[in-house]
């Protein structure tokens, strides 16, 4: 079980992993898509890639010589559940947070339903109140 921790939050420990994430927000995106938007190397990127699939939240399908990336709902709903029974020893906190991520993964899954312009992502080490 420790293992399974590790694989999934190791996925949320890297900028570029969580960049990737947040483009991914969007709908399911080619891979030529993310090495443009990332600015990074075609090896960065499919090492990060392997890291984002084996922790289950992104799965990928391939079409002809190009590779989409998008959400796993399994996976993202795994990953849920393994923030809850880390943090199960205060009761009314886990409830909170596994309370805000089943609305955000509905908010997501709502999401690809409703098209909305897309805007730039806002740099996620720039505090709300600096960007207002």
């Amino acid at each position: 079980m420790k293992n399974e921790y590790i694989k999934v939050f190791r996925a949320f420990s890297d900028e570029n992993r969580v960049r990737v994430l947040e483009l991914l927000r969007g709908g399911e995106q080619c891979a030529c898509v993310l090495l443009e938007d990332l600015q990074i190397s075609q090896p960065t990127l499919s090492h990060h890639m392997k890291i984002l699939r084996d922790s289950g939240i992104v799965k990928d399908r391939r079409a002809g010589k190009w590779t989409y990336y998008s959400f796993n709902e399994d996976g993202c709903e795994y990953a849920i559940g393994l923030l809850a029974k880390l943090t199960q020893s205060n009761r009314g906190q886990t409830d909170l947070i596994a309370c805000l991520l089943q609305k955000l993964l509905l908010l997501r899954r709502c999401a690809k339903y409703i098209h909305l312009p897309q805007e730039k992502t806002q740099d996620i080490r720039t505090p709300i109140s600096d960007s207002l």
